[in-house]
């Protein structure tokens, strides 16, 4: 096993932590052990690294630089310990994942159950959320790819596969709506709808709508998961929005039912899997990105 220098480690906990105590603690070493090889890499650097304040830590300027290189650093080294188990004959390691909510209750799940059914030695951690924030910890190294929904263009984000995704209007079998084949937008002003905080994208989408076209909902209430939206659509009735692949799981045991939005600004959203331009990545986190792009393209019209 290749261990990271121990300096690297230190210095990176106490960044996560904002705090050298509670650094030490989740290392199991003494916080004054800890101080004093964060003093000696500030001597070393010639400058500090941290901010002192009353409560905790706060990375500097120069400290933001030197754990940016450290944490790259500690990534290519688990890299190069997969190459090597690769070499051996072996696939191990973990897998670090961060993906939109709308496909993390349905197809992450099955995709990693079908994955460790072939590679039981591989682990997996997974973070779930909004765009945004999973693209920073992307470009951070805190995952090594996303699955996410219309991420902004940028150069440090190397696209491995796209996938259409219209917006859909989700509603209860007997809804009135329930029989449409397709829908606007101004077809659910009439009833109560379930709409996610304006950090969803899929919120931004229908602002954009409503701001354009004047169309007006009626939100009954707005909330920060899709679960949430969802069960509320279950037992009240109140339309609510998704991606169409965050709706497959509840049509095919038939408790919602799923109807894409027609509005020329709703139907052109993608489901995106990308990795950090330029990122080395461990050989079980590449067998895993094979088995994802075959999934989506199973998925694909």
């Amino acid at each position: 096993m290749l261990n990271p220098p121990r300096a690297y480690l230190y210095l990176d906990a106490v960044a996560r932590a904002g705090s050298i105590r509670k650094a030490a603690e989740k290392l199991h070493v003494a916080s004054t052990a800890l101080n004093r090889m964060i003093l000696e890499l500030e001597e070393q650097a010639g400058t500090p690294l941290f901010e002192r304040l009353p409560r905790g830590v706060r990375l500097t300027a120069a400290g933001e630089v030197l754990v940016h290189t450290v944490r790259r650093s500690l990534s290519d080294l688990r890299s190069a310990q997969s190459q090597i188990e690769q070499l051996r004959g072996l696939v191990r390691g973990t897998v670090r994942l961060g993906c939109a909510e709308s496909v993390a209750t349905d197809l992450v799940p099955s995709a990693i159950v079908q994955y460790q059914s072939q590679h039981p030695g591989v682990q997996f951690q997974v973070v779930s959320g909004v765009t945004n924030h999973l693209v920073q910890l992307l470009g951070q190294d805190e995952v090594e790819l996303v699955l996410v929904h219309d991420p902004a263009p940028s150069d440090d984000l190397q696209v491995i596969s796209r996938l259409h995704q219209p917006l859909c209007a989700m509603v209860r079998p007997d809804h009135p709506l329930a029989e449409r084949s397709s829908l606007r937008l101004t077809d659910c002003q009439q009833y109560p709808v379930a709409l996610g905080d304006r950090s969803f994208g899929s919120r931004r989408l229908l602002d954009a709508v409503m701001a354009r076209s004047r169309i007006t909902l009626r939100p009954m209430i707005e909330a920060s998961t899709v679960q949430l939206l969802k069960e509320f659509t279950r037992q009240t009735g109140a339309i609510s929005f998704q991606f169409e692949i965050g709706t497959l799981q509840e049509a095919r045991r038939g408790e919602l039912v799923s109807i894409p939005l027609v509005d020329a600004a709703l139907g052109r959203s993608e489901l995106v899997l990308a990795v950090r331009e330029g990122r080395r990545l461990p050989s079980a986190t590449l067998s895993f990105v094979e088995l994802l792009v075959s999934r989506l393209a199973e998925i694909t019209p």
